[in-house]
């Protein structure tokens, strides 16, 4: 802050006290003791002992991070020591994807084993599907070719290699915050206690230990690894040959991180809302704003192309806005001219005609493509803002879970206990502020016209608020405003928030400032405080929470799901091998991995059909007659029909979001229970078919016939012709 007051006053006035320190500080934290020093030329012992011991340290909380996570899922689960259980424990769409990777293992010979999964027909019954094109699954893919080719199956177990091979990105994910505080602050400790910090609040920074398989813990190391490639390509200091490196590696990790998780283009917007910031404000150069434009779109468009051609890529919003944004800027030459009143105006016509543009692009783009795979997730962010109807089924799926609701405020008070949240605060503040000040010191210049004069523009960019700093603290606020509105994104934020907290504590700028208050800054103060400050608080949580890692890592649990076993051992060895079960996704995609049986449905919600069939098959907990509920199971192809006791009779949500209540609102019903209900809803005209066929009324027992029961589950066979005979004695049953 005081440093942009120096800026502004005549040249020959002598800086406010502590403000050439400051200057001096953020020049110097560009090439103090950053990884890249030697790459400047500085093969001093001093430069590569100290940079040698930073990345050893970053290495080792890496590893660190890594054990640890591994050893609660081994405690967690005794995942050494049971057997069907294992693949159990892949809850959810872990077990669908996970069952890929096994899908591809068992395969005759990796040819047939990728032919099986463009052409596959068990993952959707009465259907054919490419599941390179509709999943993002090249990584087990990879893993499954990996493992077939090293010589390692002699000792290690392919769900060893899978798990651990996931676990390792943490170590990565580590690393990658780890350099970016470096690279920030200037100090290798910032990165250690980046790393502290992540691995202290592992309930908030990540949840790899219980959900192994979810895309998100493929893809967000590639996210921060690209968030380090950005940030060392905004630093001044760089040759060309090392930003053409930078180029590559921003390249390679937006690939990866696009190519292993679905929603890759919600998260590729908000950074390319983070540009377009950056450029509004002149904060980089339009050779960088371009650079990191067409690096977003050669990595989705190589995603495009991997994934067959997949339309809900070009159909993204990024691209429709990337595309947008450089037509319109092409035209618009004049956009950094003239004053303060007429910049803002000129912007805001720009954003606007943005905007239009924008929207214009992505309509034309679907309605060319017919395109409606993805029109679930912006049904729920209407229905979330309250800017739609709430009875549509698929959002308010999303709308009732708790992770896609707003951010507890406890999750603030366990950052807080670990000593994060307040530095986090404290330099957001004071970086935010400064931003804000400079960004209106830029907007009141005038354009530079030669060469040389946007050259020294440049440099004095880096000395007021250095680009790099720039992209990260709008990359925090970004999505710190994400994650605060839908909870399940707070992984993206929260490691990020290490970074910038450990950058604060380690940086110049907040102990500049707190010390030109006292009135003591000086070279040698700043360094002391900038060293013995982050040791102090290492020292302070090491004393606070080893203890407590130390009996996290003590407690042994172990996995223990009899029922589900049990139902899982009978379709294995009662019904034939092509048959097709229908039942809720989560359970679905565990019968798939432990049984190798047909699917209706599955989790992977990103198919306009596959959700209308969800929605059908989940009308075996709604109201309806029992002709009505056989005629959609056969339409299906359905043999048999999984009903669960904790879906039928679920108490875990509130009245309104369990899911017989969410069916009953969509067919127009009125709901279970006591309370209110909306004016046009009608009592149903049949009684809710998941507890009224457990009567036997004849009515049930023509079209459906019991095979299997125990405290949770119930598997009927679906009948393929209505006889009101008698039952079927050949069909195997099982009562515990």
């Amino acid at each position: 802050m005081t440093a942009l007051r120096q800026r502004k006053g005549s040249r020959g006035k002598e800086p406010p006290l502590g403000v050439s320190e400051f200057q001096s500080q953020q020049s110097n934290c560009c090439t103090d003791h950053h990884p890249e020093k030697i790459l400047h030329g500085d093969w001093s012992w001093g430069a590569i002992i100290w940079t040698s011991i930073g990345w050893s340290v970053a290495v080792g909380l890496g590893l660190l991070c890594c054990i640890y996570v591994a050893t609660l899922h081994e405690n967690d689960l005794w995942f050494s020591n049971i057997k069907v259980e294992r693949e159990i424990s892949f809850r959810t769409e872990c077990g669908l994807y996970y069952s890929y990777y096994k899908q591809m293992l068992l395969a005759p010979s990796i040819q047939e084993g990728l032919s099986d999964l463009i052409h596959d027909n068990l993952t959707e019954s009465k259907r054919t599907i490419n599941l390179l094109q509709r999943m993002n699954i090249y990584q087990e893919v990879f893993l499954s070719v990996l493992y077939r080719l090293l010589p390692i199956q002699s000792y290690l177990e392919p769900v060893y290699f899978y798990i651990y091979t996931v676990f390792s990105l943490q170590a990565v994910y580590v690393i990658a915050l780890y350099l970016t505080a470096w690279l920030l602050s200037g100090s290798w400790l910032a990165g250690a206690l980046a790393g502290v910090w992540y691995i202290l609040n592992r309930v908030d920074t990540t949840r790899v230990e219980f959900t192994i398989s979810l895309r998100e813990n493929w893809s967000l190391p590639f996210l921060a690894l690209q968030v380090t490639a950005i940030t060392c390509y905004l630093r001044p200091q760089l040759t060309a040959l090392q930003q053409k490196v930078m180029v590559w590696l921003m390249y390679v990790t937006t690939l990866c991180f696009c190519l292993t998780w679905q929603f890759n283009q919600f998260i590729l917007l908000v950074q390319a809302l983070i540009i377009y910031t950056l450029d509004c404000a002149d904060f980089i150069t339009t050779t960088q704003v371009t650079t990191l434009y067409l690096v977003q779109v050669s990595g989705l468009l190589s995603v495009w192309l991997l994934q067959f051609c997949n339309s809900m890529v070009l159909g993204s919003l990024v691209l429709s806005f990337i595309v947008a944004v450089l037509f319109i800027r092409h035209f618009q030459s004049g956009l950094k001219t003239g004053s303060l009143p007429v910049r803002l105006g000129k912007l805001l016509l720009h954003s606007a005609m943005v905007l239009l543009l924008t929207l214009t692009i992505n309509y034309l783009t679907k309605k060319a493509l017919q395109l409606r795979s993805d029109e679930h997730i912006f049904k729920f962010i209407k229905s979330k803002f309250a800017l739609g109807p709430t009875r549509d089924f698929d959002a308010s799926l999303y709308l009732c879970e708790e992770a896609f609701g707003l951010l507890p405020l406890d999750t603030l008070e366990r950052l807080a206990g670990t000593l994060l949240l307040y530095p986090y605060i404290f330099t957001l503040l004071l970086l935010s502020g400064t931003l804000a000040v400079a960004a209106l010191q830029k907007l009141s210049r005038t354009k530079v016209g030669s060469v040389e004069e946007k050259k020294g523009a440049g440099e004095g960019r880096a000395v007021a608020f250095r680009p790099d700093v720039a992209y990260n603290v709008l990359h925090t606020l970004f999505f710190g405003l994400l994650a605060f509105s839908t909870m399940r994104m707070k992984y993206i934020w929260t490691g990020h928030m290490c970074a910038v907290a450990a950058y604060g504590v380690c940086g110049t700028e907040l102990w500049t400032l707190l010390l030109n208050t006292l009135r003591c800054n000086s070279k040698v103060m700043l360094r002391l405080v900038r060293y013995a400050v982050p040791l102090a608080m290492i020292a302070c949580l090491y004393y606070k929470f080893w203890p407590k890692l130390m009996e996290e890592l003590s407690e042994l649990r172990e996995f223990y799901d009899p029922d589900t076993v049990e139902l899982m051992t009978w379709i294995s060895t009662k019904t034939p091998k092509r048959a097709v079960f229908a039942g809720s996704m989560q359970l679905l995609a565990g019968i798939k991995l432990c049984t190798g049986r047909v699917l209706t449905n599955h989790p992977h919600y990103e198919d306009k059909d596959l959700r209308e069939r969800t929605r059908q098959v989940y009308q075996v907990y709604a109201r309806r007659s029992p002709e009505e509920i056989h005629d959609i199971l056969r339409a299906a192809g359905a043999d048999y029909v999984v009903l669960e006791n904790s879906i039928c009779y679920e108490r875990r949500h509130r009245r309104g979001c369990r899911l017989r209540d969410l069916l009953d609102l969509a067919n127009g019903h009125i709901m279970d229970g006591s309370g209110e209900n909306e004016l046009d809803l009608v009592p149903a005209s049949h009684p809710r078919f998941c507890e009224a066929i457990k009567t036997e009324a004849a009515a049930y027992t023509a079209l459906f016939n019991l095979t299997f029961q125990n405290k949770t589950f119930h598997v009927y066979r679906v009948k393929k012709k209505r006889k009101k005979s008698a039952k079927s004695s050949s069909e195997p049953s099982a009562s515990p």
